[in-house]
């Protein structure tokens, strides 16, 4: 049974077996989440909302945003233009007020994309972007430049596609070892005094790369990859220290790029032209096939719950902290509606200990990157 499939058999008994949505209890360092009910509607439904970043930095946003990348990027097929501006629309309809795109996206055309569906409803939403990925005449270099006339030039691009006055959060999308974080924390820091990006972030970078970046310009929040089978934030010091001084945390790809929803097996074909799985060891035949057995475990956890795979997933990155906010993408309605109805299910802290026990004693067979794209991060 499919993703889909199981989700239309369980809409009833997911109503009735709901309860308050799955948010832990905040340190000091972060407001609590609250309910968006406190704080006035606009006319669309409402989702819960949690706070990324502290003080100047902080940042209202629902409880789970939207990854715009694979509409156009990065993910084999999608749907024409038209029908992902209606789903963007769906999602904002639905009470999503985060969205996620990148300048190296495409290279442009997600920024577009965004621009194109979003722009009209600036005073609902939030579209956050990414500098750093060198693009040169549309194309991407495979190099880093984050020096501080590049990031203005890239914010000023991003502004046009997206249609905005003021990026409401820009993000260094990967370290660059030629320029200084201090640098890079300063020209966003001037950048915000005139009043062109509001908040900023940064991807995939160590504990000690975040606090000298914060220590220029508070941080908002920091986006790294982080699902039940990739942990490593939680070792090597990056949520500790987002606890610490008070910065929000963002899970990119917090369905392991879809594998965790339980759609994808060792006979998926991969766009070559189109989809980075089939350069990630993850994504071999023989490691989808090993490690399907905790997608096994993560739907037989589910379904006396009344709960898919990925609304599984996605509930267990919730309860981890209440300033952490999944962005997961998709280009169907059925999935946008999955994912959002995560947040009418609880589960105790003992049955999430649980389903971790479970899914760590099976060993996870390929690195999440290969060597070229795994020398990116962690700085």
């Amino acid at each position: 049974m499919n993703r889909r499939e199981f989700l239309k058999s369980t809409a009833v008994l997911g109503a009735a077996l709901s309860l308050p949505s799955v948010f832990a209890a905040g340190t000091a360092k972060h407001p609590e989440a609250k309910n968006s009910t406190e704080n006035g509607g606009n006319g669309s439904s409402e989702l819960p909302v949690r706070t990324l970043g502290t003080g100047r930095a902080a940042f209202q946003v629902s409880a789970l945003g939207f990854g715009v990348m694979g509409m156009t990027y990065n993910r084999s097929a999608h749907p024409d233009r038209k029908q992902c501006i209606r789903l963007l629309h769906e999602a904002v309809e639905r009470g999503v007020t985060l969205f996620d795109t990148a300048i190296i996206y495409g290279p442009l055309n997600n920024e577009e994309l965004a621009g194109e569906a979003l722009s009209r409803f600036k005073d609902r939403i939030n579209v956050t972007t990414k500098f750093g990925h060198e693009v040169v005449n549309g194309k991407g270099t495979g190099r880093q430049d984050s020096r501080p006339a590049t990031i203005r030039r890239y914010c000023e691009g991003s502004l046009k596609r997206l249609r905005l006055d003021a990026l409401p959060m820009f993000y260094q999308h990967r370290f660059d070892r030629n320029v200084p974080v201090e640098d890079v924390a300063g020209t966003i820091g001037e950048l915000i005094k005139e009043g062109k990006v509001l908040r900023w972030g940064m991807c995939e970078v160590s504990a000690e790369t975040i606090r000298k970046a914060h220590a220029v310009c508070p941080l908002t929040a920091i986006q790294s990859e982080y699902h039940l089978i990739h942990r490593d934030v939680e070792e090597n010091g990056v949520l500790d220290t987002c606890r610490e001084l008070g910065i929000g945390f963002v899970p990119y790809s917090p369905l392991n790029r879809g594998f965790l929803g339980g759609d994808i097996n060792e006979y998926t074909q991969f766009d070559p032209d189109n989809d980075n799985r089939q350069t990630l060891p993850r994504f071999t035949p023989e490691a989808i096939r090993a490690n399907t057995r905790i997608v096994n475990i993560l739907q037989d956890f589910g379904r006396t719950r009344g709960m898919t795979s990925a609304q599984v997933t996605l509930g267990w990155l919730l309860q981890k902290a209440p300033w952490i906010v999944p962005i997961p993408g998709t280009t169907k309605l059925a999935h946008l509606e999955e994912n959002l109805r995560t947040l009418d299910f609880a589960c105790s802290p003992s049955e999430w200990q649980e389903l971790e026990r479970r899914v760590a004693a099976i060993p996870i067979v390929g690195d999440r990157y290969n060597a070229e794209q795994q020398r990116q991060v962690g700085f």
